[in-house]
């Protein structure tokens, strides 16, 4: 198989011999080319597509009325819009890929970034606005230059952030050199803390963020482990955070997704494997696709082994998977962030065993994707023999996931047992595994039997939280052709 790697040289010696022959018409062939493309793409696995009325089987039938059709759109990306089912409203989470080998690697970590991840806060009546950092990268640029978690953003470059100008400014994220204002907080007085600019660079971020194991909570030993993304190319990191918990003997197990948006539908069944060893090798997630796959129709199970994959996607071995057979409830914390995987941790689990959620509603996607390529041959699904002359894909919604009672009724989210609005303590954030940050307090104190939740400070109290529109490849829940029975 060709790794991520060959393809990109392979796709760059590509276009160098297209970029030797333009004519006038090129871009519109090409244009022409990739619309037939996404039409009989979603035509064939779009899990709404019946209910699109120009995905209709009929709609290629005379050939100059389709070609006409498909002349109506300037780009791919605004037919496949076109063709989203209720889009913005039903369909949520259905993407166009303007570069697959991007896309590949978002989906395991690796980007150009800063490496931080934030969320704003809106923290007074005057409309002030400050970014708290929830979380820094390992070798990043943000690592690099001393940022941690907690920290306060209160400019960008050069511009204090405020309700007026917020949705302009924070679009200077975009850029490849940024400068931020950091301040401080004490008894409710902002004090300028000084400008760090950041560059971005190429990192590969490891989603096994904190492993750690309380000895003594009221005589229990708790797990706590932090996990940020759904990534293949670390089944053994993982893994290695469960033998952890396993030879500790852990009583009860927090899992943090507040910040984990999903990824990987096969690692999200390992994971569950870990946490519960007492579903034996029973359902854990079944998939139902449209009408026209329903032969790809199918479950996952709870296992005892998981492949290893590198960052290319090659399997490179195989592990026993270190299950856990010590605990008869989970614990999640959540935010509106913890979506697609992340939710069918939840779905999948609490038919099995209590799963207590502490936080604010999840995200609410119980629908999941599979990347389509310009590959006609292989029903659009085979990476190695898409067309050399363009990088777009697709990544449409094809399956709706369901756990062994056949329930997947959450596209409103899951609701939390215990609320706690981690915003409203932006201006005391700790770091991940400290006792006292008051996400993971409260769960402790909830396996202690009680409840005495830290109060914000009345400053931290009126905050308001700013949402931001989720980017592409964050929200997934997605699984790759060898699921197929092809």
């Amino acid at each position: 198989m060709k790794t991520i790697k060959a393809l990109i040289l392979t796709v760059f010696v590509s276009f160098l011999a297209v970029s030797c022959f333009k004519d006038n018409d090129d871009s519109l062939i090409a244009t022409n080319s990739i619309n037939d493309f996404v039409w009989k793409g979603m035509n064939s696995w779009y899990y709404w597509q019946t209910d699109v009325p120009n995905l209709d089987d009929t709609k290629d039938d005379n050939a100059s009325q389709y070609q006409a059709y498909l002349d109506q759109y300037s780009s791919p990306e605004q037919l496949f819009n076109s063709l989203r089912y209720q889009y913005g409203t039903v369909d949520r989470f259905s993407w166009f890929v303007d570069n697959y080998i991007e896309q590949l690697q978002s989906f395991q970590g690796i980007s150009e970034a800063f490496g931080i991840r934030f969320q704003p806060v809106q923290i007074n009546a005057n409309g002030d606005v400050i970014m708290y950092i929830e979380y820094v990268s390992s070798d990043s640029p943000a690592k690099d230059a001393g940022i941690l978690r907690g920290d306060i953003i209160s400019g960008i470059d050069g511009t204090s952030l405020n309700t007026s100008n917020f949705s302009t400014i924070i679009n200077n994220l975009d850029n490849s050199t940024v400068t931020f204002s950091f301040v401080t907080v004490s008894n409710g007085t902002l004090t300028a803390a000084g400008d760090k600019t950041l560059t971005k660079r190429l990192i590969f971020d490891n989603p096994v963020v904190l492993a750690k194991v309380f000895d003594n909570i009221e005589g229990k030993k708790v797990g706590y482990l932090v996990y940020n993304g759904f990534r293949s190319a670390y089944h053994s990191e993982l893994n290695a955070a469960f033998a952890t918990f396993k030879s500790a003997g852990i009583d009860e197990l927090v899992l943090d997704l507040r910040l984990n948006g999903g990824g990987s539908v096969e690692t999200c069944s390992y994971l569950a494997s870990m946490i519960d060893a007492n579903a034996a090798e029973g359902v854990f997630a079944q998939l139902n696709f449209n009408a026209k796959h329903s032969n790809e129709d199918g479950a996952y199970n709870f296992t005892n082994t998981l492949n290893v994959y590198d960052a290319d996607y090659n399997k490179t071995g195989t592990e026993t998977i270190n299950r856990l057979t010590t605990l008869n409830q989970l614990y999640v914390l959540t935010s509106g962030g913890t979506a697609s995987a992340s939710e069918m941790i939840i779905n999948g689990l609490k038919a099995y065993m209590p799963v207590k959620l502490i936080g604010t509603t999840t995200y609410g996607k119980n629908v999941g994707s599979i990347t389509l390529y310009d590959s006609p041959g292989s029903d659009y699904t085979d990476i190695n023999s898409a067309n050399a002359g363009h990088l777009n894909a697709m990544q449409p919604i094809v399956f709706k996931i369901f756990n062994k009672d056949m329930q997947s009724d959450y596209t409103l989210g899951f609701t939390p047992d215990i609320e706690v609005k981690e915003y409203e303590y932006w201006d005391n954030i700790l770091p991940f595994g400290d006792m006292n940050e008051i996400m993971l307090k409260t769960a402790l104190d909830d396996i202690r039997g009680y409840i005495t939740k830290v109060a914000p400070t009345k400053m931290a109290s009126e905050a308001q939280s700013i949402e931001l529109a989720p980017k592409k490849f964050e929200n997934e829940m997605y699984i790759t052709p060898s699921f197929l029975k092809q």
